[in-house]
């Protein structure tokens, strides 16, 4: 089988497909100036993108772990969340309170999917 690499970099790729399954990097927002409403918003959509460039969709999502800055966001992240989701077609999921790599990001989100 054949690995296929999108948007690769010197540190990572943004998506890795292998095997039938499309492994997604953890999305951040490219704006970190908003509140983590704004941000899920922004990383949904990279989301979307990048399933789209590998032959999937949001329907195809097996998993998705969700890293907050503060749990206090959860709610919030959530409306977003769930407005994304299209019914019937939830992934397992794993959110969890983690320190991210840099203090501006309050979301992050890596998906694998089903190609």
């Amino acid at each position: 089988m054949q690995i296929k690499r999108y948007e690769s970099g010197k540190r990572m790729s943004q998506a890795v497909v292998y095997g039938g399954f499309a492994f997604l990097a953890g999305q951040v927002a490219d704006d970190p100036g908003q509140d983590v409403k704004g941000q899920t918003e922004q990383i949904l959509a990279k989301i979307d993108r990048l399933l789209q460039q590998v032959g999937s969709d949001k329907t195809r999502v097996l998993t998705a772990s969700i890293w907050l800055a503060d749990y206090t966001t959860f709610n919030d992240m959530n409306v977003v969340w769930d407005a994304w989701v299209p019914e019937g077609e939830a992934p397992a999921r794993a959110c969890v309170e983690s320190r991210l790599a840099f203090p501006q990001y309050t979301v992050e989100i890596g998906v694998i999917a089903a190609v």
